[in-house]
């Protein structure tokens, strides 16, 4: 069965068009209430969400359908995408329900969910409530239906949850720190968590009114925090996305450090305090630099689909720890079970605050390539794999780039596009190739 819904982060797109439309909520809830309910008399669902204005339209649909399939609800209000999985652990939930659409814009909105262990489900999973969609609804009569309640705390327990991730030995004091939540989900609690820590916190992105969420602020816009940075004369930067989720990093001259760079020192650090580090888990984007920088250290850099989901994947296929993307999904597995925006940052600044270290001299070792990335837009139903000129530019390019470059082809999985990245030491060298490859694989 292929799924109609489900794609690999939940069920996203624009409020008020199909799926995401409260009728759908209500029938989707009930559907995941009924399969929860094969395998459980009285099943309890925690569902968060962030500040989006429709989130209150949603998380009500969802809560009317839990509630009509017999199934109890907790209410945890706007938290991060990662809290909805430690709290849904915590609080031995049998799901964790999250009502965000990360990064997109605000008239965008999803829905996405947590295991009772806090971990991405499976594809069996989505594929059985697919097919209870399909079914008429079993409702619930009057006396077995569920209930909802509100867990007042859920901001503040998940508060000490961060905390309890940073070695207790250690103190942010002394750190001016800004903070851009991205006007989303961590707006109250991403810079409680650094001040009680002991750093001096400047708050930006962190006044969400339903409308801002992600608009010119957070992991996708960090020209707003490299301008903070600068203009408070802060020693670092951290920027959220909305579900805060993902994580960019600027230091004290406005240098901004991504996901690749992050992921690198995390191994380092790791390494520098005597710990096995056998492999971490990049994806098909992971700069090359960091790969060899890597392979220097004796760890091995194995590459997933794009989509933090494939990176767990291959973390739990290979027993490791460490995972990510340039775009800032951390993964660190022996602290949370799902990137984790707050618990990275927290993780980097341990590293620097430990080794006495600014994130540019812990970073030294790595000099990230040039990519060029670009777009050609195919005729639907076009094999791009039959080009033969593309064929042939790719072997030439290959071979002229050996050990300091790489290609990488790839089809959209949304939009008829072929994207085309060249990576190699050189800049004009990788564009030079570039277009050579995208006249080869553009349509005569």
């Amino acid at each position: 069965m292929t799924r109609r819904y489900f794609g690999t982060d939940g069920i996203r797109g624009t409020v008020g068009q199909p799926p995401i439309t409260p009728d759908f909520a209500l029938r989707l809830a009930h559907a995941v209430g009924q399969v929860l309910r094969r395998t459980e008399a009285r099943p309890t669902v925690l569902i968060g969400k962030d500040t989006r204005i429709s989130g209150y339209m949603l998380e009500s649909a969802l809560e009317s359908g839990f509630n009509s399939a017999g199934v109890d609800v907790v209410l945890l209000g706007p938290v991060p995408t990662p809290a909805v999985a430690y709290l849904t652990r915590a609080q031995r939930a049998s799901l964790g329900v999250v009502i965000s659409a990360s990064h997109n814009p605000f008239p965008d909105n999803g829905i996405k969910f947590f295991s009772a262990q806090g971990t991405k489900l499976p594809d069996e999973w989505e594929l059985a409530v697919e097919a209870a969609l399909q079914d008429a609804p079993q409702w619930a009569d009057s006396a077995a239906l569920g209930r909802a309640r509100r867990l007042e705390d859920a901001a503040g327990r998940y508060i000490e949850f961060c905390k309890s991730t940073f070695p207790t030995e250690l103190s942010l004091r002394g750190l001016k720190i800004v903070v851009d939540a991205a006007h989303g989900a961590a707006y109250h609690i991403a810079p409680a968590v650094f001040h009680e820590l002991g750093a001096d916190v400047v708050p930006i992105g962190c006044s969400p009114n339903g409308r801002n969420i992600n608009d010119g602020v957070g992991a996708t816009h960090p020209q707003t925090l490299i301008a903070a940075v600068r203009a408070h004369e802060a020693d670092l930067g951290i920027a959220l996305d909305g579900d805060a989720d993902r994580l960019q990093m600027v230091d004290a001259s406005g240098r901004l450090f991504n996901g690749d760079e992050l992921l690198y020192l995390l191994a380092d650090d790791r390494l520098g305090r005597d710990e096995v580090v056998p492999g971490v888990v990049g994806t098909l984007m992971t700069n090359m630099a960091v790969e060899q920088a890597l392979a220097a250290r004796g760890v091995r850099l194995v590459r997933a689909k794009v989509g933090d989901r494939y990176v767990l994947e291959e973390l739990h296929r290979h027993h490791w720890l460490l995972g990510g993307e340039g775009s800032g999904h951390l993964i660190i597995l022996d602290k949370q079970t799902t990137g984790d925006g707050i618990v990275s940052a927290l993780q980097v600044l341990q590293a620097c605050v430990r080794q006495q270290r600014s994130l540019a001299d812990a970073l030294r070792g790595v000099t990230l390539f040039p990519q060029v990335l670009c777009n050609v837009r195919l005729a639907s139903g076009v094999d791009w794999k039959a080009n033969a000129a593309l064929a042939d530019a790719i072997r030439a390019a290959e071979a002229d780039l050996g050990a300091d470059g790489r290609v990488l082809i790839r089809a959209s999985g949304t939009e008829p596009v072929l994207r085309v990245m060249v990576e190699a030491r050189d800049e004009a060298r990788a564009n030079a190739w570039a277009q050579r490859l995208v006249a080869a694989a553009t349509p005569a």
